[in-house]
Order: structure tokens, then C-alpha cells, then sequence
């Protein structure tokens, strides 16, 4: 029985450089959520940006924010259920090591806020206009008011290309490929983001459907019962998982269809 859809959003749930979710997503959670079936929104997005893009039903869901680092509770305003802080002068140290690189931006980020050291002002744009995030401009790290839950660089020639430059020497922080351009390093992943919501919401990991596209997707799918994967997804994802997918409408339609027709 299937009791929570946790679904990724970029590259899933927003396809082909979509920036709103389909409205037909919006009456498939209703649908689900009358037949006590939870939604959640598994993003390495913050908190305000994914309320902001599931505005019609956002005080129904429960949020997996920044790739599992924090976890917020269903309501408005939702409670914090559960939060991931990576220790603060190796953070710094890493994002140090990030803006040495003359191609990388670095984004860090506290529990519901982006705070941004740009070099160019395209990510500052980026971030606020097409991600949504609330952002907050400093001259160093060193600034940044609150514990830091997540570092991310933005590599402008790709995060692939970045991996082997940015990755060694930080192991511990989980360096994952998020995005074309996206390499985060956090101390939490999806799954451990899951296992906390699980938990909080009394529901076994084998009662989740989860959908997801890209490598730090894994951890979260490799708990759920249901795992389903983009047919564009990664090939670290592919070499894995069986069961693909289009878009995540169409799957959830089925299984409400069948549910309804019980």
C-alpha cells in the first residue's frame, strides 16, 4: 500500500525548462490526499520556492528541502522536522575551495534562505527570478548569520567537468551531481531527508512512491518501495532502476484510477 509520493522537481516534475508545475499535478494530490496518500515535494530547492511553486495546495504537503538537509511538516506556517548542519569552518573551507575556481559561483544555504558571494550577477537573477529562493547578497561566507545546512557550486561549464576538480577532500559533505550546472555538498541526502519524514509521519519506507532523474535522487529512491526514474535520467540511476517514466502525471493518474476503481 502506498501511502506518500515524494517526487524531485527539477528534471522531473519540471521538464524541458518548464518553470511552473502542471495544474493537473495540483488535482492528483487532492485526489491522493483523500484517499489518505501524503505528497511531497524532494527538492535540493528551499523551502519558500517550493511553497511558492505548489501554492494552490501548499499547506497540504510536507517538504524535503535542500537534498534532505531540512524537512518541513505540512501547515502555514509548517515546522521544522527535522534539520542536517554541516560544521561550520569546513563549510567555510569548502566554499573557499569553490570560489578559487574562476568558472564557479557558490550558493550556501541556511533553512530557508540563499546566500550568495557572486563574481557575475546572472546567478543572483537565477536564483531569485527563475528558482524562486529568498537571497541574501554578502562579501564572504564568513558572513552568512545561521547554520549552514548545504553548499553548493554553480559551474558554469558544468557540473560533470567539476566533479573531479571539486570533489576530492570532500567526501563526508556527499558530493552530488544536481543539476547541469549543479554540484552540492551537504551533509544529509534524500534519503536520510525520507527517513525523517517517514518517521515523523508514521509511515514505513516500503509505503513510499518516489520519483526522481538525477544522482542525488539515489539514496531517496533506493529507500522507496516504489522507485520510478525519468527516462532522461542519469546513468547511474538507469544502471539501477527499472521502472521509467514520462512524466509523473501519467503514473500517478494510473495508480489513482486504480485505486478508484477498488
Amino acid at each position: 500500500m502506498i501511502r506518500l509520493v515524494a517526487s524531485d522537481i527539477d528534471g522531473t516534475l519540471l521538464r524541458n525548462g518548464a518553470r511552473s508545475i502542471d495544474p493537473a499535478l495540483f488535482d492528483q494530490i487532492r485526489r491522493l490526499g483523500e484517499r489518505g496518500i501524503r505528497f511531497c515535494p524532494a527538492s535540493g530547492r528551499q523551502y519558500s520556492s517550493l511553497r511558492r511553486l505548489f501554492e494552490p495546495v501548499a499547506d497540504e504537503l510536507s517538504y524535503l528541502c535542500e537534498n534532505g538537509a531540512v524537512v518541513w511538516g505540512a501547515g502555514s506556517p509548517g515546522v521544522i522536522l527535522s534539520k542536517t548542519v554541516m560544521e561550520r569552518s569546513r563549510a567555510l573551507a569548502l566554499c573557499g575551495a569553490i570560489l578559487a575556481q574562476s568558472t564557479c559561483e557558490v550558493l550556501i544555504s541556511g533553512a530557508n534562505t540563499s546566500y550568495l558571494c557572486p563574481k557575475q550577477e546572472d546567478i543572483v537573477d537565477h536564483m531569485r527570478y527563475f528558482v524562486g529562493n529568498n537571497v541574501t547578497i554578502l562579501k564572504t561566507p564568513e558572513e552568512v548569520p545561521e547554520d549552514m545546512v548545504k553548499v553548493s557550486a554553480y559551474c558554469r561549464d558544468g557540473a560533470a567537468a567539476m566533479v573531479p576538480v571539486l570533489s576530492p577532500g570532500w567526501e563526508d559533505f556527499h558530493p552530488a551531481v544536481a543539476g547541469e550546472k549543479w554540484l552540492d555538498f551537504t551533509l544529509a541526502d534524500k534519503g536520510m531527508g525520507l527517513k525523517s519524514l517517514c518517521a515523523a509521519l508514521e509511515v514505513d519506507l516500503s509505503e513510499v512512491m518516489a520519483f526522481g532523474d538525477n544522482d542525488n535522487d539515489l539514496p531517496m529512491l533506493a529507500l522507496a518501495g516504489r522507485p520510478y526514474i525519468m527516462e532522461q535520467a542519469s546513468p547511474m540511476l538507469t544502471a539501477r532502476f527499472s521502472k521509467r517514466c514520462s512524466s509523473v502525471e501519467s503514473v500517478l493518474e494510473a495508480f489513482l484510477i486504480e485505486l478508484e476503481r477498488e
